[in-house]
């Protein structure tokens, strides 16, 4: 800059001692003329130069902002175009946030029902719509019986159940996937917690329920109630109940990108699961499909409404401490904001997991032995809620060992 003033000076009494020796002037009277202006000649150059950079300075900020909106465009475009594309590819289909499987694109965003499924020996045989579960859960009620509850999302049966009173932990859960939870009737323990939660709920004991059930009248009470997709979505219209999932929801888990067998870990090609005398589940690999069927009171677990035996990719074994919650044997459990360990199986070989949960923030996840989120392989998952204090009746059974 300094150099720049100096060079204009010399420039500037050069002309005008030219111009001056044409009208007559010494060399002593022009330098002493021009030194007196010198001042005011460097500021008019200050003002100058300070002007021309300013201007430099606005068109190269007006070009980088030019750039910058061209790229976003370009970036936007780009986009459509690949979103487009893959609309193209997968046929108007996007990937479940559940099982990372294709589903209509229509159901993909919306809330799934958390619905309660009676599980005894007498409706073995009749329980239907359970194929349809994105994710299927299992856990203690009372008296050593057990009951499952379903996360479904890309569902259309027309019979769901039999369907079964809630119970406060079934209602948690519900909460972490922002489902709307399906049940006939509740424990006084599930009506507070449903209430603290604002859990949005079709209950067959309220008037919505005359809507949402059904009797199947060669089914003896209470256990002959099912539901239709139908009429659960009739329900949620009637009480006018938000449909779409919650933009800030987070998954339980994230999944591998293709199909992956864990390098680590025990060998399990059968797992039992001993919740009580009265019921020990169990799931066997096969192999050939990549996939655990699903046993139960000494035979496969079917689907009625189809006449096929539940499969899972992926089988997830959460421990907790469980307890009685009072005399009539109702159960309770340390699920609200706490954390525990479990196992992850998949693909014929099993790995430690642990879980940590905030009932605050509805937020649950489980993580792997480095402390990472959980990746499963992409299919339905099977979650057992499974006691602490049974783990001695918990079972697996390595590779070769089955008869």
């Amino acid at each position: 800059m300094q150099t720049i003033k100096q060079m204009l000076f010399l420039i500037s009494l050069v002309i005008v001692v030219v111009t001056s020796v044409s009208c007559g002037k010494d060399k002593e009277t022009l330098e002493a003329e021009y030194i007196a202006k010198e001042p005011q000649t460097i500021k008019q150059t200050e003002v100058s130069v300070s002007e021309a950079e300013k201007e430099q300075q606005k068109k190269e900020k007006e070009e980088r902002e030019r750039q910058e909106r061209e790229r976003k465009e370009q970036e936007q475009k780009e986009q459509l175009e690949k979103e487009e594309t893959e609309k193209e590819i997968t046929g108007g289909k996007q990937k479940s946030v559940l099982t990372g499987l294709l589903i209509d694109e229509e159901k993909a965003n919306l809330r799934p029902y958390a619905i309660m499924i009676n599980n005894i020996k007498k409706v073995n045989n009749k329980q239907s719509g359970l194929s349809e579960a994105s994710i299927l859960y299992e856990a203690l009620v009372e008296g050593g019986i057990t009951r499952l509850m379903g996360i479904f999302e890309d569902f259309s049966s027309d019979r769901i159940g039999s369907i079964r009173s809630a119970r406060h932990y079934y209602a948690s859960i519900a909460d972490e996937y922002d489902a709307i939870f399906v049940h006939y009737g509740q424990t006084k323990y599930a009506t507070s917690k449903i209430k603290s939660l604002g859990l949005d709920n079709l209950s067959g004991l309220e008037s919505v329920g005359s809507t949402v059930y059904y009797r199947d009248k060669t089914i003896s009470a209470p256990h002959n109630a099912f539901a239709s997709y139908d009429r659960i979505i009739k329900g949620t219209n009637q009480k006018n109940y938000r449909t779409k999932r919650n933009t800030d929801w987070e998954n339980h888990y994230t999944f591998y990108k293709k199909d992956t067998n864990l390098l680590d870990g025990q060998s399990v090609i059968k797992v039992a699961l001993g919740f009580s005398n009265y019921t020990t589940p169990y799931f066997e690999y096969n192999k050939e499909e990549q996939l655990y069927e699903r046993f139960q009171f000494g035979g496969a677990h079917i689907d009625a409404s189809i006449g096929k035996q539940l499969k899972f990719k992926n089988i997830i074994i959460q421990l907790v401490k469980e307890w009685n919650i009072d005399k009539n044997g109702y159960q309770t459990m340390d699920i609200e904001n706490a954390s525990g360990k479990g196992y992850y199986i998949t693909n014929g070989k099993m790995v430690s997991i642990t879980w940590q949960k905030n009932e605050t923030t509805s937020k649950m996840h489980y993580y792997d032995e480095a402390g990472n989120i959980l990746k499963v392989n992409e299919g339905k998952t099977f979650i057992a809620v499974y006691p602490t204090s049974r783990t001695d009746y918990l079972n697996f059974t390595s590779s070769g060992e089955i008869e």
